[in-house]
């Protein structure tokens, strides 16, 4: 053989080695982004979204089709302004061309623009106050990249307990002896809007609101707060929180202070350290959250627990698995659909296809939270609530152990007064 063939052969090889090494076969990149309170004062939350949707990435090797994804963490902060720099930067320097999550209303209502200046397809947001729909539906088209909200608005949810409450005075169950509450919240978008609904569903069954108090999500005293409370007369009290600090705070101050009303704290369980951090001061307190109740959801969260340290809360581990699995489908059909993956093939089929109830993400896929995620042109952004859908039940919580007490039909046990 002569020289210069051997000189070609080994240049050829050579260069094919050097091309596989660099990844010219490699499969594409697709960056994904997620928005999450990474830092902050609801990190907890943060790292739940960070667990759940890495072990679901794992679960597939992190390859879509020819594509393998890449994760890039969108740190909200818990502050609109911060979220909104760090979403500009993810989409303009990381190149990060679809998110799914986040967690605070405030943060996804000053999001949603930059995700339509960036043409970012964002989906599952679990910032579920009434402006995030009302900013949508001003110009639906527009606010199409911010689609398939991960949580309704309250609205939706918050009658369950203004039923619960007035079911367990018609049983004879819980006899206030006038039907006095008081509204609490933090003052954010999410915070006011639960209260409102609060407000609404009470007034008009009969409750008198003796006050309605909001305070920033970074407080943690609330001893004059709960004696006024007390010392108004207060039967029920009624709010949220979604830092894990204040609304513990608040559920142990009360008992501290000696007030003997029943506690509605929407969303307490959201910290998965609930018990650890209130003690037997939780005990009576109602929550509006989902359940592991199978033994795949059991079992996911035993796995959860033994990879990263922590046991999951339902509402963020849980739902943040289950929609980080739905974007996985959605990906898979936008391939089948498209022959590739990228934002304006996401966005169509988000259009066509998750907007109108055509693709879904239910048991049958693996879904643990909820038997079936479901958007129709009638309901979005937010999802379809139904028991055979989108549902919490109201829980009573006794000794770091939670039981249905409404709907009837879901009930483990029945409501205990104080």
């Amino acid at each position: 053989m002569g020289t210069k063939k051997v000189h070609l052969i080994i240049a050829f090889f050579t260069a094919f080695l050097f091309i596989f090494s660099t990844g010219a076969f490699a499969a594409e990149t697709f960056k994904l982004g997620v928005l999450g309170p990474f830092t902050g004062p609801s990190a907890k939350t943060g790292a739940e979204f960070k667990g759940s949707v890495t072990m679901a990435m794992e679960n597939i090797d992190f390859k879509i089709g020819d594509y393998m994804i890449e994760l890039v963490w969108i740190d909200s902060q818990s502050d609109p302004a911060k979220a909104t720099s760090a979403y500009a930067e993810a989409a303009e320097s990381k190149g990060v061309q679809v998110a799914i999550l986040n967690w605070h209303s405030s943060v996804a209502a000053a999001v949603m623009d930059v995700a339509v200046q960036y043409k970012v397809q964002h989906m599952f947001a679990m910032g579920a106050a009434a402006i995030v729909n009302e900013k949508y539906k001003s110009d639906p088209e527009k606010y199409s990249y911010w689609a398939a909200k991960g949580w309704p608005i309250p609205g939706d949810l918050i009658p369950g307990y203004v039923e619960s409450i007035n079911a367990a005075i018609a049983s004879g169950k819980f006899t206030p002896k006038k039907k006095i509450v008081a509204i609490y919240g933090e003052e954010t978008d999410w915070g006011r809007n639960v209260g409102s609904a609060f407000k609404k569903g009470l007034e008009a069954t009969g409750w008198t609101v003796l006050s309605e108090d909001y305070f920033p999500f970074t407080q943690t005293d609330f001893y004059s707060l709960l004696s006024k409370y007390k010392k108004g007369g207060a039967a029920v009290l009624v709010g949220t929180s979604t830092s894990a600090p204040s609304i513990s705070g608040f559920i142990k101050q009360a008992g501290e202070v000696g007030l003997k009303s029943i506690i509605v704290a929407d969303g307490l369980g959201w910290n998965a350290d609930w018990y650890k951090m209130t003690g037997n001061a939780s005990n009576h307190v109602l929550d509006m959250i989902p359940r592991l109740t199978t033994k795949a959801s059991q079992d996911w969260a035993e796995s959860i627990k033994t990879k990263f340290g922590y046991n999951p809360s339902p509402s963020a581990s849980g739902l943040a698995y289950d929609y980080a699995n739905f974007f996985i489908k959605i990906a898979k059909r936008t391939i089948e659909k498209h022959g590739k993956l990228d934002k304006e093939s996401i966005h169509e089929v988000v259009l066509s296809e998750l907007n109108t109830g055509k693709l879904t993400f239910g048991k049958a896929d693996g879904a643990l939270i909820m038997s079936e995620y479901k958007y129709t042109a009638e309901t979005i952004p937010d999802p379809v609530i139904a028991s055979d859908a989108y549902f919490f039940p109201v829980l009573q919580y006794m000794d770091g152990k939670s039981n249905i007490i409404y709907p009837d039909d879901w009930k483990e046990a029945d409501f205990k007064q104080k």
